[in-house]
């Protein structure tokens, strides 16, 4: 309920928990910069989680979102589900998502397409990957090593928190 003398509802990533979103509300937090399907390198030893400047080879490189979400973990079997359970569990999600930012009590940046109402703010403000990276088609298992990054595990200074 809205306080007395507003003009309307809160947005719902403000009042509702992971868990009680709905279906639609649960997918438009998602900004589609893609961050979250790049490949990335788990160091053996330490456990260190390290991204790569490629994508899943479903991933649509143009539209920064997958090419055939509802199939993906048949296709890909070790594409990762998001749920509300294991959002705090998942130490690889950018310090940008906006299910990790809203699972950690944060609101969502003036850039999201949900606050700016315009699906390339996402681009604008730096935080997509598109024209930064390369498709797993493309690129060879052994190449992986030498396409380690650092800038998906960091907010752009484009990107005010």
């Amino acid at each position: 309920m809205a306080a007395p003398g507003s003009l309307a509802e809160p947005p719902f990533w403000r009042v509702k928990t992971l868990a009680e979103m709905s279906a639609p509300e649960w997918e438009s937090l998602c900004d589609g910069c893609g961050r979250c399907c790049l490949l990335k390198l788990q160091d053996e030893d330490t456990d260190r989680i390290a991204y790569t400047d490629v994508a899943c080879r479903l991933f649509d490189l143009g539209t920064c979102r997958c090419s055939d979400y509802p199939n993906r973990q048949t296709r890909v079997p070790d594409c990762v589900r998001l749920t509300p359970e294991i959002v705090e569990d998942i130490g690889w999600l950018p310090p940008t998502c906006a299910y990790r930012l809203v699972d950690e009590g944060k609101d969502l940046p003036a850039w999201h397409p949900l606050v700016s109402g315009d699906p390339e703010t996402v681009v604008t403000a730096g935080v997509s990957v598109r024209s930064r990276v390369a498709s797993e088609t493309g690129v060879s298992e052994w190449e992986l090593m030498d396409r380690m990054v650092s800038w998906p595990a960091r907010w752009p200074k484009g990107a005010k928190k």
